[in-house]
């Protein structure tokens, strides 16, 4: 029979124990950053982590939101170049009245449209079928493509990323009309390059805008790029993960491909991202705070660009597809956005701003050069950056993960006495009121010096200091 009272060793080697777990539990949610305002980085950039849009309509869907997409300052902004464009209505004559409004659209918001080519005249391509991916007349292509390039530079549009193809690896379960092969991918892609270039020598050219990044397709691309001197600017791919190292995994993944060729030396894209949207995080609080550490993933891997898709989520109508897509592409696209809930857009279907919205406008205030940051905890992440125009001090901290963690944060080397501002993401509320999305605290006067500052960031909370 044991023991029933616990003898002094193991009852002091409980104690430890207990003292231990303790001790690791707190030190798990508290945490420590440290921002230095004088020791610059060089330059963020957050105006590269832009947007996209497209694929769904003819119409210019956010044209009602161009204010709002100013004040988040996208640097670019991907569209679809769809068949229902209708670019070559009739041998030798070509129609660009109609995507003339979303390429408008886009550049009124400050922006610049990256154009996806993934139109398929029936001219050119006269079955509608997902596997038959080049025109019959490559001739009549080039100068279509021609044509297209030379009147948006024509119109100084100041477009100069031209994408090849959306999601080649997957066609119409992409919600585009192509399913590629590598070797024909290739041969589609020198053709459509060469005829941008000589229409715009000055445009910057790429893709292959992969559903999944280990496709065959990148690595056809790069050799044939790297053997036969073809221009690539820039490679492309998606992920719709809810991992963000899952997102980092695929930067790193990319760059080891794009070692491989160092004559090449190309810009990476990551032009279509967002969470698991099949299977949704239900907490509304994950999506904002994913998009910031998604970026942060994003900044540490060395990324060029990504475009977050989407702004605003659209019902398709069918009728546009019908000559496109085959009856179950069709079906697919149908349901997916006319039947299944969706979360991707910063605006809803109704057009109501999402949580997320509000997340890209306070990375929007992170312009000029980094700050160093340090952080202590592997779920506090954030950024730093000093605004000379605005002569604005930003910081933007959260804390990626379902438990709280009491914050303990130190301003170091402030160059002169400042105005602190704090504001606190609310996620969960039902006001899209800026002022209670974004909640503001009483500003607070900071000596020249050191501050420490301490407070509690809530699961996949957001918080925000400016100090003038």
């Amino acid at each position: 029979m044991l023991n029933a009272v616990p003898n002094k060793a193991a009852l002091a080697l409980l104690t430890a124990l207990v003292c231990s777990t303790t001790a690791i539990l707190a030190q798990d949610r508290t945490g420590n950053v440290t921002v230095n305002l004088t020791n610059r980085l060089g330059p963020l950039h957050i105006d590269h982590m832009a947007l996209g849009q497209g694929g769904l309509s003819d119409q210019p869907m956010f044209a009602d939101r161009v204010a709002e997409l100013r004040a988040l300052n996208p640097r670019l902004i991907r569209l679809f170049l769809q068949e229902f464009f209708n670019l070559l209505p009739e041998r030798d004559r070509y129609q660009f009245d109609t995507l003339d409004r979303c390429v408008d659209t886009i550049v009124a918001t400050g922006a610049r449209p990256l154009m996806c080519i993934c139109f398929k005249p029936p001219l050119l391509f006269p079955s509608l079928d997902q596997d038959l991916v080049e025109p019959n007349d490559y001739d009549a292509w080039e100068k279509l493509v021609y044509e297209l390039v030379r009147h948006y530079r024509q119109r100084g549009s100041e477009i100069h990323y031209w994408e090849i193809a959306n999601e080649p690896d997957i066609g119409e379960d992409g919600g585009c009309p192509y399913r590629f092969k590598p070797a024909n991918y290739v041969r589609y892609y020198q053709h459509t390059v060469e005829a941008i270039l000589r229409a715009d020598p000055e445009a910057r050219v790429g893709g292959p805008a992969l559903a999944y990044y280990r496709s065959p397709i990148l690595p056809a691309l790069l050799n044939a790029c790297d053997t036969n001197k073809i221009p690539l600017h820039f490679v492309s791919w998606h992920i719709y993960n809810s991992s963000p190292k899952a997102v980092h995994d695929t930067i790193e993944a990319v760059k080891t491909l794009l070692r491989q060729h160092p004559s090449l030396q190309p810009e990476t894209i990551l032009d279509e991202w967002n969470m698991d949207l099949t299977n949704p995080p239900a907490d509304r609080r994950f999506q904002p705070c994913f998009i910031n550490e998604v970026i942060y993933q994003m900044k540490e891997g060395g990324l060029t660009w990504s475009c977050y898709y989407h702004i605003r989520d659209w019902h398709v109508d069918p009728a546009l597809y019908t000559n496109i897509m085959s009856p179950s592409g069709l079906a697919f696209m149908t349901r997916w956005w006319n039947r299944m809930p969706q979360f991707d857009g910063l605006f809803d279907f109704q057009n109501t701003p999402r949580p997320s919205y509000f997340a890209f406008k306070l990375l929007a205030r992170l312009a000029g050069d980094r700050l160093a940051l340090v952080s202590t905890h592997p779920a506090i992440h954030g950024f730093a950056a000093y605004d000379d125009r605005l002569r604005l001090y930003n910081i933007l901290l959260w804390n990626f993960s379902d438990k709280p963690i009491q914050l303990d944060l130190t301003l170091s080397a402030l160059p002169k006495n400042l105005r602190m501002r704090h504001l606190v993401f609310d996620a969960q509320t039902a006001n899209n009121d800026e002022n209670l999305r974004l909640r503001p605290a009483p500003p607070i006067p900071l000596k020249k010096g050191e501050h420490h500052l301490t407070t509690q960031l809530e699961p996949y909370g957001i918080q925000f200091w400016s100090l003038e």
